[in-house]
């Protein structure tokens, strides 16, 4: 006689109740507790921004852009640093009220967060029959949770800006072959040089037609800079670019790069040159091996999550603004832990050990290694074992993802 089927638990009105009740209660909760996080960050007064904003005065009034300092009491003096073709960008917001480009900059950046997550969850979502609304509102609330996000909002940073440049074309136009597959990818490096990262990136995953496109992009961009502003051009490509000094420095916590690590562990005194080209091989060539791996087995979210923490790892400079890649990062921890087999014994330990890597990681970004310290000015050495953990939290995180990020089976169906 065939055994009866068991029909599944039906879910009452109650249940569905008392489950929006609980989202809710969660959502509130975690929006409750942002203001409480920004806070700390409210002395930066949109700090940056406010420095572009003067540089570009003292631009637009016929001096030479890259002559522009102004004292500062951690860094001692900070002048204007990026390419020329940023300064065309944001010469235009020069001519604005300063209280309208902060605005501007805030809600731009805002809507960058709310999109890139959105691009990051989508699969995820489909693939775990997970509720939509409820699970971009949370990951959106955590994502301005997070200290790289909190420090870009309240310095008035343009760090979202090249993030959502290199989302798109590294998640859509590269994977889909797009003929403009490369262009934003090269803008975002002509306008910051950190993302030519994924130039390289572009190069060892063999995107050839992707990479050549993307430095012509950032070759055209930067000639236009130099057609427009032939002597700016001509002084930071030969100078200012070399000069590290003139972007802070390199000892202070707020520097999560592995010069900067080493540099707190020898301050006031500079760091061995050759040791941290040697540390910056061994991470590049390592780092860059598993992001084509993972590039290679069709997940290329992994893949550029771990060129940007390579990016972040070897520049001499990577502030915690820069660090978006912590975020990528959680999100492919977490889908890889719920596509574990939690029925099978080592499926279900793989699951634990991934969510708590995912949670740490969390923590780590959402406390985050300069929101609630003051270093002070003076260079300080990292003594003791727990100050070298506490003032190098996301070097060594970068470092422990770099080996642990998992490479996901892309070609799994979504559920249901």
């Amino acid at each position: 006689m065939p055994a009866e089927s068991v029909a599944p638990p039906a879910v009452t009105a109650d249940d569905r109740r008392s489950r929006t009740v609980r989202r809710v209660a969660t959502v509130l909760a975690l929006a409750a507790v942002l203001p409480a996080l920004y806070l700390p960050g409210m002395v930066h007064d949109f700090f940056d921004l406010k420095i572009y904003m003067r540089a570009m005065d003292w631009w637009a009034a016929g001096h030479p852009l890259y002559d522009y300092v102004q004292p500062d009491r951690v860094q001692g003096a900070l002048y204007f640093t990026y390419p020329p073709f940023s300064a065309l960008l944001l010469r235009p917001f020069a001519v604005l009220p300063l209280g309208l480009t902060i605005a501007v900059f805030t809600v731009l950046t805002g809507i960058a967060v709310i999109y890139t997550t959105r691009w990051l969850l989508t699969p995820v979502i489909a693939r775990h029959d997970l509720p939509r609304v409820f699970t971009l509102t949370v990951a959106v609330l955590l994502v301005f949770a997070v200290e790289s996000t909190r420090e870009t909002i309240t310095f008035g940073q343009i760090n979202m800006l090249l993030v959502v440049l290199v989302l798109a074309d590294l998640l859509f136009a590269v994977p889909q072959a797009r003929r403009w597959a490369g262009v934003a990818v090269g803008l975002a490096t002509a306008l910051k040089l950190f993302p030519g990262i994924f130039i390289v990136y572009l190069l060892v995953t063999r995107r050839w037609r992707a990479a050549a496109v993307a430095a012509v992009t950032a070759a055209v961009a930067t000639l236009l800079a130099a057609a427009v502003a032939p002597r700016d051009s001509w002084r930071f490509w030969t100078h200012e670019l070399w000069a590290t000094d003139r972007v802070g420095r390199t000892d202070y916590t707020g520097n999560q790069s592995l010069f900067g690590l080493l540099s707190r562990i020898d301050a006031p005194a500079e760091p061995n040159r050759l040791l941290w080209l040697a540390l910056v091989a061994v991470v590049a060539g390592y780092g860059l091996w598993r992001a084509a791996r993972a590039a290679r087995a069709g997940d290329e979210l992994t893949g550029l999550t771990l060129t940007g923490l390579v990016g972040g790892l070897i520049s001499p400079i990577t502030w915690t603004h820069h660090i978006y890649w912590f975020i990528p990062a959680v999100v492919v921890l977490v889908d890889a832990a719920l596509d574990a087999d939690r029925d099978d014994a080592g499926g279900a330990r793989r699951r634990r050990r991934l969510l708590a890597l995912a949670v740490g990681t969390g923590v780590v970004i959402v406390y985050g290694v300069v929101s609630f310290y003051d270093w002070g000015v003076a260079p300080a050495r990292t003594d003791t074992p727990w100050e070298f953990l506490l003032r190098n939290a996301y070097v060594l995180l970068a470092l422990l993802l770099l080996v642990t990020l998992p490479v996901r089976r892309t070609t799994r169906p979504a559920r249901g």
